[in-house]
Protein backbone atom coordinates (compact mmCIF):
# COMPACT_ATOMS: atom_id res chain seq x y z
CA UNK A 1 0.00 0.00 0.00
CA UNK A 2 2.54 2.46 0.83
CA UNK A 3 4.88 1.71 -2.04
CA UNK A 4 1.64 2.57 -4.24
CA UNK A 5 1.14 5.56 -2.51
CA UNK A 6 4.61 6.28 -3.04
CA UNK A 7 4.61 5.37 -6.61
CA UNK A 8 1.51 7.74 -7.52
CA UNK A 9 3.12 10.83 -5.33
CA UNK A 10 6.16 10.52 -7.77
CA UNK A 11 3.56 10.41 -10.97
CA UNK A 12 1.53 13.43 -9.49
CA UNK A 13 5.12 15.22 -9.32
CA UNK A 14 6.10 14.52 -12.33
CA UNK A 15 2.84 15.55 -14.13
CA UNK A 16 3.06 18.91 -11.85
CA UNK A 17 6.74 19.30 -13.56
CA UNK A 18 5.83 18.79 -16.78
CA UNK A 19 2.95 21.39 -16.13
CA UNK A 20 5.42 24.42 -14.43
CA UNK A 21 7.55 23.84 -17.42
CA UNK A 22 4.74 24.18 -19.80
CA UNK A 23 3.49 27.36 -18.36
CA UNK A 24 6.40 29.46 -17.34
CA UNK A 25 9.84 27.43 -17.17
CA UNK A 26 10.63 28.49 -20.50
CA UNK A 27 9.02 30.95 -22.67
CA UNK A 28 7.89 29.29 -26.30
CA UNK A 29 10.19 30.97 -29.36
CA UNK A 30 8.77 34.22 -30.69
CA UNK A 31 7.55 34.89 -33.61
CA UNK A 32 9.22 37.32 -36.09
CA UNK A 33 6.67 39.83 -37.73
CA UNK A 34 6.43 39.17 -41.77
CA UNK A 35 9.18 41.13 -43.72
CA UNK A 36 7.20 44.19 -45.40
CA UNK A 37 8.74 45.51 -49.00
CA UNK A 38 8.89 49.19 -49.07
CA UNK A 39 6.33 50.51 -50.93
CA UNK A 40 7.19 51.44 -54.30
CA UNK A 41 7.02 55.04 -55.19
CA UNK A 42 3.52 55.41 -57.13
CA UNK A 43 3.91 56.10 -60.81
CA UNK A 44 2.96 59.62 -61.47
CA UNK A 45 -0.31 59.26 -63.36
CA UNK A 46 -0.23 60.67 -66.84
CA UNK A 47 -1.72 63.80 -68.14
CA UNK A 48 -5.16 63.37 -69.33
CA UNK A 49 -3.97 66.15 -71.89
CA UNK A 50 -0.75 67.15 -73.79
CA UNK A 51 0.25 70.88 -73.17
CA UNK A 52 2.09 72.75 -75.90
CA UNK A 53 3.26 76.30 -75.66
CA UNK A 54 2.79 78.96 -78.40
CA UNK A 55 5.34 81.91 -78.43
CA UNK A 56 4.76 84.75 -80.74
CA UNK A 57 4.24 88.23 -81.03
CA UNK A 58 0.44 88.94 -80.26
CA UNK A 59 1.28 92.52 -79.79
CA UNK A 60 4.08 95.16 -80.59
CA UNK A 61 5.75 96.16 -83.58
CA UNK A 62 4.67 92.96 -86.08
CA UNK A 63 1.66 91.65 -84.35
CA UNK A 64 0.23 90.59 -87.19
CA UNK A 65 3.08 87.84 -87.43
CA UNK A 66 1.53 86.86 -84.42
CA UNK A 67 -2.22 86.44 -85.03
CA UNK A 68 -1.26 84.27 -88.41
CA UNK A 69 1.22 82.29 -85.66
CA UNK A 70 -2.12 82.13 -83.49
CA UNK A 71 -4.33 81.28 -85.71
CA UNK A 72 -1.98 78.52 -87.78
CA UNK A 73 -1.06 76.59 -84.46
CA UNK A 74 -4.73 76.56 -83.39
CA UNK A 75 -5.91 75.59 -86.64
CA UNK A 76 -3.62 72.57 -86.73
CA UNK A 77 -4.61 71.78 -83.13
CA UNK A 78 -8.40 71.38 -83.51
CA UNK A 79 -8.00 69.79 -86.92
CA UNK A 80 -5.83 66.74 -84.53
CA UNK A 81 -8.50 66.69 -81.80
CA UNK A 82 -11.30 66.30 -83.89
CA UNK A 83 -9.57 63.46 -85.42
CA UNK A 84 -8.53 62.03 -81.55
CA UNK A 85 -5.92 64.11 -80.58
CA UNK A 86 -2.41 62.45 -79.89
CA UNK A 87 -2.07 58.74 -78.40
CA UNK A 88 -5.61 59.04 -77.03
CA UNK A 89 -5.24 62.45 -75.96
CA UNK A 90 -5.78 65.98 -76.84
CA UNK A 91 -4.03 68.41 -77.17
CA UNK A 92 -4.25 72.14 -75.06
CA UNK A 93 -2.26 75.13 -76.50
CA UNK A 94 -0.56 77.70 -73.63
CA UNK A 95 -0.33 80.95 -75.80
CA UNK A 96 2.70 83.77 -74.68
CA UNK A 97 2.92 87.09 -76.27
CA UNK A 98 6.71 87.91 -76.15
CA UNK A 99 5.75 91.25 -78.16
CA UNK A 100 8.78 90.72 -80.33
CA UNK A 101 10.84 91.24 -77.49
CA UNK A 102 13.81 88.75 -76.57
CA UNK A 103 13.68 89.50 -73.16
CA UNK A 104 10.18 88.76 -73.00
CA UNK A 105 10.52 85.36 -74.87
CA UNK A 106 12.91 84.24 -72.49
CA UNK A 107 10.76 85.12 -69.70
CA UNK A 108 7.52 83.43 -71.46
CA UNK A 109 9.52 79.80 -72.51
CA UNK A 110 10.74 79.75 -68.75
CA UNK A 111 6.68 80.15 -67.70
CA UNK A 112 5.74 77.10 -69.70
CA UNK A 113 8.33 74.97 -68.81
CA UNK A 114 8.55 75.15 -65.19
CA UNK A 115 4.81 76.26 -64.44
CA UNK A 116 2.88 75.29 -67.22
CA UNK A 117 4.97 71.92 -67.98
CA UNK A 118 4.61 71.89 -71.70
CA UNK A 119 5.74 68.81 -73.48
CA UNK A 120 7.50 71.20 -76.53
CA UNK A 121 7.06 74.89 -77.50
CA UNK A 122 6.10 76.23 -80.95
CA UNK A 123 7.61 79.18 -81.58
CA UNK A 124 8.90 82.15 -81.91
CA UNK A 125 8.71 84.43 -84.77
CA UNK A 126 11.70 86.63 -84.80
CA UNK A 127 14.93 84.63 -84.89
CA UNK A 128 16.00 87.34 -82.46
CA UNK A 129 13.40 86.57 -79.87
CA UNK A 130 13.87 82.39 -80.66
CA UNK A 131 17.79 82.88 -80.24
CA UNK A 132 16.76 83.77 -76.64
CA UNK A 133 14.18 81.28 -76.14
CA UNK A 134 16.07 78.07 -76.96
CA UNK A 135 18.99 77.71 -74.71
CA UNK A 136 16.14 77.50 -71.90
CA UNK A 137 14.29 74.76 -73.60
CA UNK A 138 17.52 73.35 -74.49
CA UNK A 139 18.81 73.18 -70.99
CA UNK A 140 15.20 71.79 -69.78
CA UNK A 141 15.28 69.44 -72.29
CA UNK A 142 12.09 70.61 -73.81
CA UNK A 143 11.55 70.64 -77.83
CA UNK A 144 11.50 73.86 -79.28
CA UNK A 145 10.04 74.43 -82.89
CA UNK A 146 10.24 77.24 -84.66
CA UNK A 147 7.64 78.41 -87.68
CA UNK A 148 9.76 81.17 -89.12
CA UNK A 149 13.39 81.80 -87.28
CA UNK A 150 15.05 81.81 -90.24
CA UNK A 151 18.83 83.05 -88.60
CA UNK A 152 21.18 80.11 -89.12
CA UNK A 153 22.17 80.13 -85.36
CA UNK A 154 18.29 79.13 -84.16
CA UNK A 155 19.17 75.55 -84.09
CA UNK A 156 22.90 75.60 -83.50
CA UNK A 157 21.77 76.36 -79.80
CA UNK A 158 21.31 72.43 -79.33
CA UNK A 159 19.76 69.43 -80.41
CA UNK A 160 15.75 69.55 -78.93
CA UNK A 161 15.39 73.03 -81.71
CA UNK A 162 14.27 72.54 -84.64
CA UNK A 163 12.44 75.10 -87.14
CA UNK A 164 10.21 74.40 -90.33
CA UNK A 165 11.41 76.87 -92.71
CA UNK A 166 14.74 77.58 -94.38
CA UNK A 167 17.83 79.67 -93.23
CA UNK A 168 18.85 83.04 -93.83
CA UNK A 169 21.99 81.76 -96.12
CA UNK A 170 19.35 80.12 -98.05
CA UNK A 171 16.76 82.74 -98.53
CA UNK A 172 19.61 85.03 -99.19
CA UNK A 173 20.77 83.10 -101.76
CA UNK A 174 17.31 82.50 -103.48
CA UNK A 175 17.03 86.01 -103.78
CA UNK A 176 20.31 86.76 -105.30
CA UNK A 177 19.79 84.51 -107.78
CA UNK A 178 16.24 85.48 -108.31
CA UNK A 179 17.85 89.10 -109.21
CA UNK A 180 20.52 88.09 -110.74
CA UNK A 181 19.11 85.26 -113.47
CA UNK A 182 15.24 86.37 -113.45
CA UNK A 183 15.64 90.00 -113.19
CA UNK A 184 19.22 90.39 -115.26
CA UNK A 185 20.05 93.14 -112.95
CA UNK A 186 23.85 93.38 -112.48
CA UNK A 187 24.17 96.06 -109.79
CA UNK A 188 22.39 95.80 -106.58
CA UNK A 189 22.32 97.75 -102.95
CA UNK A 190 21.52 96.56 -99.71
CA UNK A 191 20.03 98.73 -96.67
CA UNK A 192 18.95 97.25 -93.64
CA UNK A 193 18.73 97.10 -89.94
CA UNK A 194 22.20 96.08 -88.71
CA UNK A 195 20.87 95.62 -85.19
CA UNK A 196 18.63 92.55 -86.06
CA UNK A 197 20.16 89.41 -86.97
CA UNK A 198 17.80 88.42 -89.09
CA UNK A 199 17.79 91.58 -91.62
CA UNK A 200 21.28 91.81 -91.28
CA UNK A 201 22.17 87.92 -92.02
CA UNK A 202 20.36 88.53 -95.03
CA UNK A 203 21.71 91.15 -96.18
CA UNK A 204 25.25 89.22 -95.64
CA UNK A 205 24.03 86.38 -97.42
CA UNK A 206 22.32 88.06 -100.52
CA UNK A 207 25.35 90.32 -101.16
CA UNK A 208 27.93 87.30 -100.94
CA UNK A 209 25.79 85.39 -103.84
CA UNK A 210 25.09 88.22 -105.93
CA UNK A 211 28.64 89.02 -105.92
CA UNK A 212 29.71 85.23 -106.21
CA UNK A 213 26.99 84.96 -109.37
CA UNK A 214 28.80 87.96 -111.01
CA UNK A 215 26.54 90.84 -109.83
CA UNK A 216 28.28 93.75 -107.98
CA UNK A 217 27.18 95.65 -105.11
CA UNK A 218 26.79 99.34 -105.56
CA UNK A 219 25.84 100.58 -102.04
CA UNK A 220 25.67 98.41 -98.58
CA UNK A 221 23.61 100.86 -96.25
CA UNK A 222 22.69 99.92 -92.84
CA UNK A 223 20.03 102.18 -90.23
CA UNK A 224 19.29 101.24 -86.65
CA UNK A 225 15.88 99.55 -85.06
CA UNK A 226 13.50 102.21 -84.96
CA UNK A 227 14.54 104.73 -87.52
CA UNK A 228 12.00 106.41 -89.63
CA UNK A 229 14.32 108.64 -92.33
CA UNK A 230 16.05 106.81 -94.37
CA UNK A 231 16.71 110.21 -97.18
CA UNK A 232 20.59 110.09 -96.33
CA UNK A 233 21.21 106.43 -96.64
CA UNK A 234 18.95 106.41 -99.91
CA UNK A 235 20.64 109.67 -101.17
CA UNK A 236 23.48 107.49 -101.66
CA UNK A 237 22.22 104.41 -103.09
CA UNK A 238 20.35 106.70 -105.45
CA UNK A 239 23.56 108.22 -106.67
CA UNK A 240 24.65 104.65 -107.39
CA UNK A 241 21.85 103.78 -109.44
CA UNK A 242 21.47 99.91 -108.86
CA UNK A 243 18.67 97.76 -110.59
CA UNK A 244 17.60 96.01 -107.17
CA UNK A 245 17.32 97.54 -103.86
CA UNK A 246 17.34 94.58 -101.42
CA UNK A 247 15.45 95.29 -98.46
CA UNK A 248 15.69 92.72 -96.00
CA UNK A 249 13.44 94.47 -92.71
CA UNK A 250 9.98 93.41 -92.09
CA UNK A 251 6.97 94.75 -93.67
CA UNK A 252 6.47 97.70 -91.56
CA UNK A 253 10.24 99.31 -92.23
CA UNK A 254 10.21 97.85 -95.87
CA UNK A 255 6.44 100.00 -96.42
CA UNK A 256 8.04 103.41 -95.43
CA UNK A 257 11.67 102.89 -97.06
CA UNK A 258 9.72 102.17 -100.06
CA UNK A 259 7.56 105.22 -100.07
CA UNK A 260 10.91 107.47 -99.29
CA UNK A 261 12.45 105.88 -101.97
CA UNK A 262 10.00 106.38 -104.83
CA UNK A 263 9.65 109.85 -103.57
CA UNK A 264 13.36 110.65 -104.04
CA UNK A 265 13.11 108.89 -107.56
CA UNK A 266 14.68 105.53 -107.12
CA UNK A 267 13.57 103.25 -110.16
CA UNK A 268 15.19 100.22 -108.91
CA UNK A 269 13.55 97.01 -108.36
CA UNK A 270 12.71 96.13 -104.59
CA UNK A 271 13.59 92.70 -103.41
CA UNK A 272 13.23 91.21 -99.73
CA UNK A 273 12.68 88.55 -97.70
CA UNK A 274 10.22 86.81 -95.72
CA UNK A 275 9.43 89.27 -93.32
CA UNK A 276 8.18 91.28 -96.20
CA UNK A 277 4.72 88.99 -95.38
CA UNK A 278 1.93 90.77 -94.12
CA UNK A 279 -1.47 92.31 -95.74
CA UNK A 280 -0.63 95.62 -93.56
CA UNK A 281 3.12 96.32 -96.16
CA UNK A 282 0.55 97.37 -98.90
CA UNK A 283 -1.42 99.44 -96.32
CA UNK A 284 2.21 101.11 -95.40
CA UNK A 285 3.82 101.25 -98.94
CA UNK A 286 0.79 101.79 -100.67
CA UNK A 287 2.05 101.99 -104.57
CA UNK A 288 5.20 102.87 -103.57
CA UNK A 289 5.70 98.87 -102.94
CA UNK A 290 3.86 97.65 -105.97
CA UNK A 291 5.61 95.10 -108.43
CA UNK A 292 8.19 94.41 -105.64
CA UNK A 293 9.44 90.88 -104.87
CA UNK A 294 10.41 88.51 -101.98
CA UNK A 295 11.47 85.07 -100.84
CA UNK A 296 9.05 83.60 -99.03
CA UNK A 297 7.68 79.57 -97.78
CA UNK A 298 4.65 79.48 -98.84
CA UNK A 299 2.37 80.81 -101.88
CA UNK A 300 -1.95 80.36 -101.13
CA UNK A 301 -2.31 79.77 -104.94
CA UNK A 302 0.52 76.64 -104.46
CA UNK A 303 -1.81 73.58 -105.90
CA UNK A 304 -0.34 70.25 -103.38
CA UNK A 305 -3.24 68.73 -101.78
CA UNK A 306 -2.12 70.04 -98.29
CA UNK A 307 -1.80 73.62 -99.46
CA UNK A 308 -5.33 73.28 -100.84
CA UNK A 309 -6.91 71.42 -97.79
CA UNK A 310 -5.20 74.34 -95.72
CA UNK A 311 -6.19 77.53 -97.57
CA UNK A 312 -9.90 76.12 -97.51
CA UNK A 313 -9.96 74.93 -93.61
CA UNK A 314 -7.88 78.62 -92.96
CA UNK A 315 -10.14 80.84 -95.02
CA UNK A 316 -13.55 79.12 -93.48
CA UNK A 317 -12.23 79.51 -89.60
CA UNK A 318 -11.12 83.02 -90.25
CA UNK A 319 -12.76 84.62 -92.72
CA UNK A 320 -9.28 85.76 -94.49
CA UNK A 321 -6.56 84.47 -96.49
CA UNK A 322 -3.66 82.99 -94.81
CA UNK A 323 -0.06 84.14 -94.93
CA UNK A 324 3.26 82.21 -94.78
CA UNK A 325 3.16 82.87 -90.98
CA UNK A 326 0.11 81.14 -90.80
CA UNK A 327 1.12 78.31 -92.80
CA UNK A 328 4.26 77.53 -91.25
CA UNK A 329 2.96 77.74 -87.65
CA UNK A 330 0.34 75.20 -88.91
CA UNK A 331 3.52 73.28 -90.41
CA UNK A 332 5.49 73.72 -87.48
CA UNK A 333 2.91 72.17 -85.04
CA UNK A 334 2.19 69.35 -87.76
CA UNK A 335 5.72 68.40 -87.32
CA UNK A 336 6.10 68.21 -83.66
CA UNK A 337 2.48 65.89 -83.35
CA UNK A 338 3.87 63.92 -86.26
CA UNK A 339 6.44 63.52 -83.63
CA UNK A 340 4.85 62.73 -80.83
CA UNK A 341 2.98 60.24 -82.82
CA UNK A 342 6.10 58.23 -84.13
CA UNK A 343 7.71 58.39 -80.60
CA UNK A 344 4.85 56.96 -79.15
CA UNK A 345 5.05 58.47 -76.02
CA UNK A 346 4.77 61.98 -74.46
CA UNK A 347 8.67 62.33 -73.41
CA UNK A 348 10.40 64.77 -74.65
CA UNK A 349 13.88 63.34 -75.43
CA UNK A 350 11.82 60.25 -77.41
CA UNK A 351 9.88 63.61 -79.12
CA UNK A 352 13.45 64.60 -80.07
CA UNK A 353 14.73 61.69 -81.40
CA UNK A 354 11.57 61.13 -83.53
CA UNK A 355 11.76 64.53 -84.82
CA UNK A 356 15.55 64.04 -86.12
CA UNK A 357 13.96 61.62 -88.35
CA UNK A 358 11.30 63.35 -89.85
CA UNK A 359 11.70 62.36 -93.43
CA UNK A 360 9.70 63.82 -96.51
CA UNK A 361 6.43 64.83 -94.17
CA UNK A 362 3.97 66.44 -96.78
CA UNK A 363 3.50 69.71 -95.13
CA UNK A 364 1.55 73.08 -96.66
CA UNK A 365 5.05 75.17 -97.63
CA UNK A 366 6.55 71.93 -99.43
CA UNK A 367 7.58 68.30 -98.43
CA UNK A 368 9.93 68.45 -95.75
CA UNK A 369 12.65 66.54 -94.76
CA UNK A 370 14.80 67.27 -91.50
CA UNK A 371 18.80 67.38 -91.73
CA UNK A 372 19.43 65.42 -88.11
CA UNK A 373 22.63 67.34 -87.85
CA UNK A 374 21.10 70.47 -88.69
CA UNK A 375 17.78 70.28 -87.73
CA UNK A 376 16.89 72.49 -90.53
CA UNK A 377 14.37 71.57 -93.32
CA UNK A 378 15.28 70.77 -96.73
CA UNK A 379 12.85 72.49 -98.99
CA UNK A 380 12.68 74.97 -101.71
CA UNK A 381 11.47 78.41 -101.79
CA UNK A 382 8.58 80.63 -103.72
CA UNK A 383 8.82 84.02 -104.81
CA UNK A 384 5.98 86.27 -104.42
CA UNK A 385 4.95 89.85 -106.60
CA UNK A 386 3.21 92.51 -105.17
CA UNK A 387 0.77 92.73 -107.73
CA UNK A 388 -2.61 94.68 -107.04
CA UNK A 389 -2.24 94.93 -103.44
CA UNK A 390 -2.16 91.21 -103.46
CA UNK A 391 0.87 88.63 -103.47
CA UNK A 392 1.01 86.36 -106.68
CA UNK A 393 3.05 83.48 -107.53
CA UNK A 394 5.95 84.18 -108.86
CA UNK A 395 8.51 81.83 -108.91
CA UNK A 396 10.23 78.56 -107.46
CA UNK A 397 13.73 78.93 -106.53
CA UNK A 398 16.09 76.56 -105.49
CA UNK A 399 20.29 77.63 -105.32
Amino acid sequence: MMKRRGFLVLISLALIATVIAGCGGQKPAEQKPAEQKPAEPAKPAEPAEIKIGVVAPLTGDVATFGASTKNGAELAVKQVNDKGGVLGKKIVLVMEDDKNQPTETAAAVQKLITQDKVVAVVGSVASKCTLAGAPIAQANKVVMISGTSTNEKVTQVGDYVFRACFIDPFQGAVGAKFAFENLKAKSAACLFDVTNDYTKGLAEEFKKNFEKLGGKIVEYQTYNVGDQDFKPQLTKIKAKNPEVLYLSDYYNTVGLIAKQAREMGIKAALLGGDGWDSADLTKIGGPAIEGGYFSNHYSKDAKNPEAVEFLAAYTAAYKADPDALAALAYDATMILVDGMKRAGKIDSTAIKDALHQTKDFKAVSGNITIDPATRNPIKSATILKVQGGKFAFEAIVNP
